[in-house]
């Protein structure tokens, strides 16, 4: 799911629980794609890729468990609902923020090709939808899922043209005959991470810069 997909998420998790500073809920909303950076950059997790890349199913995330993994993302929600609502006795914060973190896997098992696993230790079987087998199909399901955000919120024009152009900014990633600078990232796995962590903290800029003047003010509960 393209980050500022992701992001937009934050979107739904304030109109449902408006009173959650919002700022918690944009890093919870791409936590685990922030743990993939870092993992990639250390060599903890492997990315490879086609001699030529092209599209999005040129690149393969050939072993995250750490960060993508079903059980590593319920054992992270956990913890976080735990630390917020027995520890800092924020309960709503840890529904809240439990829902954001969950969010990302969820998103990324109905778009992904099988390569999200169900446990660290447990290789096989591996899940996703295979949508990325179909770049093209897939982008315009994520600008669906993100209007989808932006319609729930109720947000602004400049939010959804936010939304849209920067789905549309991937459009060479998504389109194999339309070239773009992906073809620099063959057999460079981190340097793939370090563009996709840019590509994280842009979208969260993004919504929170053109959702500020919203936060807080949707009807969802407390």
């Amino acid at each position: 799911m393209n980050a500022i997909n992701h992001a937009a998420t934050a979107l739904i998790i304030n109109k449902k629980w408006p009173n959650v500073p919002i700022i918690p809920v944009l890093i919870s909303v791409q936590l685990v794609e922030f743990l993939w950076v870092i993992f990639n950059l250390l060599g903890v997790e492997i990315t490879t890729t086609e001699p030529v890349v092209r599209a999005v199913n040129d690149i393969h995330l050939a072993y995250m468990p750490f960060s993508h993994s079903m059980g590593a993302t319920i054992f992270l929600a956990i913890l976080t609902w735990l630390l917020f609502t027995y520890t800092l006795k924020r309960p709503v914060w840890g529904v809240a923020l439990a829902a954001a973190l969950s969010s990302h896997v969820l998103l990324d098992l109905a778009t992904h090709v099988q390569d999200i696993a169900i446990a660290p230790g447990i290789d096989t079987p591996k899940f996703g939808t295979g949508l990325y087998g179909i770049p093209l199909i897939a982008l315009a399901v994520e600008i669906a899922y993100g209007i989808f955000c932006w319609w729930y919120f109720q947000g602004t024009k400049l939010l959804l043209a936010a939304i849209v152009l920067l789905n549309l900014a991937s459009l060479s990633f998504y389109w194999p005959a339309l070239l773009g600078p992906e073809q620099l990232l063959a057999a460079e796995p981190k340097l793939f991470a370090a563009v996709i962590g840019v590509h994280i903290v842009t979208g969260l800029f993004a919504i929170w810069f053109f959702a500020k003047e919203q936060w807080g003010q949707s009807s969802g509960g407390a």
